[in-house]
């Protein structure tokens, strides 16, 4: 069986012999396709992506010439021709990532058996898998970029999970030069700076513990203008008063480090924009334990500090709000969703730089469009097709409902017979049953014809219609439909997918990955 690795350079093993690759438009192809391993892989993605989004005439010719050198190299059955494209069938374990994520989901199993010592070892011999950078031979390929992103923020995720049991194991003293060596590299991931005030206080270092505190606060205030969230500022307070739930003996029964909050990134461009957004935003907090972060970021010093002054009156227990100047929005607002793990960012569609959002965004995008919502007019919908995007729309229209008090109604399309295709209804009840099993809300399903008519005519009377991005929209916009449903002036959300798994992903996602890989 070939040993595929893609958590380092791109390799290939016929047991210990490595198998030669050809140029980098063939490695790029078998990247492209282990990415989505056992999945298929259109064509025209696959176009898309070897040619960054500009693929020649001779494009399709060019992939299947690529997908014939690779069946040379690697045989003929690993991959298959399947409409609309190919898939590289994978076998269990031979890929050095699906290896990682079943060693991760059984050390998360472990974890709440609550054996440490299982779960440590089984997630250093997941980590031992990395030789490097993911895909480093193929840095500078705009496909693998994304990729890439995903790939090292779980790898950090896997690291912080590691920390977290070997500090349930007494270790901390061993662990301090690793946890500072990171918490150098990523200064305002909270999750590790509060690991490492553990780690200090529980090695006899009180006054270190407690300096780490004050640099997280200084570093967090000076770069964001943010205050530390109110899990490590908890913890400072227990570490002052020697709180006995720290101790490795009651480790047991306290938490190494807070508890990873759920964060609502709200990014206000323009003055008009915050409160349509925070009209959206409410039914959310309302409804879920979730954090929310306002951001209001100007183009002028002059405007400082009127936003300064407006933001002040929203900070609350449940709510950080940061002003500041920004001559690059999207870099500052990514910069935030990276930093403090966010769930989702929402920002307005007008005034947003929504392909940089989208392509680099390690979380959910959702961008506004039209007027706040009047949840007293009517209803929440999702039309809904499937699509990876739209599953991320429907879980957030689901909590938008839920949290509003309203009725969620999911649209699809209707049959039509000259074209072989059957009604939407089948989809519509996977759908729903997922809902009512993560939010708690039935959906009442709805079909419509494919077209701008037929949806405005289906989402009228609505408070707020609830969509996902088009998988193709850096290259052909929105589409007729979605640029109908603004045009009209009614408040459209749409939502594009991130890398981190949501609540609507398929049950093993919890601890496996590849779900989060696939665009």
């Amino acid at each position: 069986m070939l040993e595929y690795r893609i958590l380092g350079p791109l390799e290939v093993l016929d047991g210990d012999r490595p198998v030669r690759l050809g140029g980098g438009k063939q490695r790029a192809a078998l990247a492209i396709l282990l990415l989505s391993a056992n999945r298929v892989v259109s064509v025209e993605r696959l176009a898309d992506d070897l040619y960054a989004g500009a693929p020649p005439v001779t494009a399709v010719t060019q992939v299947q010439r690529q997908v014939s050198e690779l069946r040379k190299l690697i045989g003929a059955g690993a991959i298959e021709t399947r409409v609309p494209g190919y898939v590289l069938r994978a076998p269990p374990g031979s890929l050095d990532l699906d290896r990682f994520e079943h060693a991760t989901q059984d050390a998360g199993q472990a974890a709440e058996r609550g054996d440490h010592e299982t779960a440590a070892r089984l997630l250093r011999e997941a980590l031992d898998l990395w030789r490097g950078s993911p895909l480093a031979d193929l840095a500078y390929e705009s496909f693998a970029q994304t990729a890439i992103g995903r790939l090292e923020e779980l790898r950090l995720v896997v690291l912080e999970r590691r920390f977290a049991s070997e500090l349930q194991l007494g270790h901390h003293l061993s662990l301090l030069p690793e946890i500072e060596d990171l918490v150098w590299r990523h200064p305002l991931r909270e999750g590790l700076r509060a690991q490492l005030m553990l780690a200090l206080y529980r090695a006899g270092r009180q006054a270190d513990a407690l300096d780490a505190y004050r640099t997280t606060r200084e570093t967090l205030v000076g770069e964001l203008g943010l205050e530390p969230s109110r899990e490590l500022v908890e913890l400072e307070r227990r570490i002052l008063s020697h709180d006995a739930s720290l101790d490795l003996a009651q480790a047991d029964s306290a938490p190494s480090a807070p508890a990873a909050e759920r964060i609502l990134l709200v990014a206000a461009l323009e003055e008009g924009d915050l409160d349509p957004l925070l009209a959206l935003v409410r039914p959310l907090t309302a409804f879920a334990e979730r954090s929310l972060i306002v951001a209001r970021l100007v183009g002028e010093a002059e405007e400082l500090r009127r936003a300064s002054s407006a933001l002040a009156e929203l900070a609350g227990a449940k709510t950080r709000t940061a002003a500041f100047t920004s001559l690059e929005p999207a870099r500052d607002v990514l910069r935030f969703a990276t930093n403090y793990d966010v769930e989702l960012v929402l920002v307005a569609g007008q005034s947003a730089d929504l392909q940089a959002l989208i392509q680099h965004s390690p979380c959910d995008v959702a961008a506004s469009f039209g007027p706040a919502p009047d949840f007293d007019r009517g209803d929440v919908y999702v039309p809904f097709g499937g699509a990876a995007s739209d599953w991320a729309a429907l879980e957030l229209g689901a909590w938008i409902a839920a949290g509003a008090g309203r009725p969620l109604r999911l649209v699809g399309t209707t049959a039509d017979p000259s074209r072989g295709r059957r009604d939407a209804s089948r989809l519509l009840a996977d759908a729903s049953l997922a809902v009512q099993r993560v939010v708690g809300v039935t959906a009442e399903p709805l079909l419509a014809e494919l077209s701008p008519e037929g949806l405005l005519e289906a989402v009228d009377p609505g408070a707020v219609v609830v969509g996902g991005f088009p998988a193709r929209c850096a290259a052909e916009g929105l589409g007729p439909v979605r640029e109908a449903l603004i045009e009209a002036g009614r408040t459209v959300v749409l939502v594009h997918g991130g890398r981190r798994p949501g609540g609507l992903a398929p049950p093993e996602s919890k601890t496996r990955f590849s779900w989060s890989l696939a665009p």
